[in-house]
């Protein structure tokens, strides 16, 4: 098997679950860490660069379709990007050895508010109608 197809196919698969709206990044970085063996670091930069057409996609439609606040989005971009800036800035200065441990409860956490969250009963929407 050619040695680009395995990659190509697992990028093609975490784009299609991230478009269900999974998580397909989170997913990315996983396959490429512990399948593909690529060093964290550069998963990290793939995954970002995997992430901006994604969000930019997501964008165009949400604002397509009029869910897009643009309040909240004036207020929390700049912050949002200088927060990544400095940690990306931050994360070449540190052992990769020192993220994955974190990274690893990171995820683990996630995964499991998002599961007890799936159990919990959901509310109901109000209606219209008072």
């Amino acid at each position: 098997m050619k040695e680009w197809l395995i990659p190509l196919l697992c990028g093609a698969l975490t784009g299609m679950v991230s478009a269900w709206g999974v998580g397909g990044g989170t997913l990315l970085l996983l396959v490429m860490t512990l399948v593909l063996g690529v060093d964290q670091r550069t998963a990290q930069g793939i995954n970002l660069l995997f992430f901006l057409p994604t969000a930019a996609a997501a964008l165009f439609v949400h604002r397509k379709n009029g869910f897009l606040d643009r309040p909240t989005v004036r207020q929390a971009a700049p912050w949002g990007a200088a927060a990544a800036a400095a940690g990306a800035w931050i994360a070449t200065f540190v052992d990769p050895a020192v993220l994955k441990k974190p990274f690893a409860l990171f995820l683990l956490y996630t995964g499991a508010s998002t599961l007890v969250r799936s159990f919990l009963p959901q509310k109901e929407k109000k209606s219209g109608s008072g």
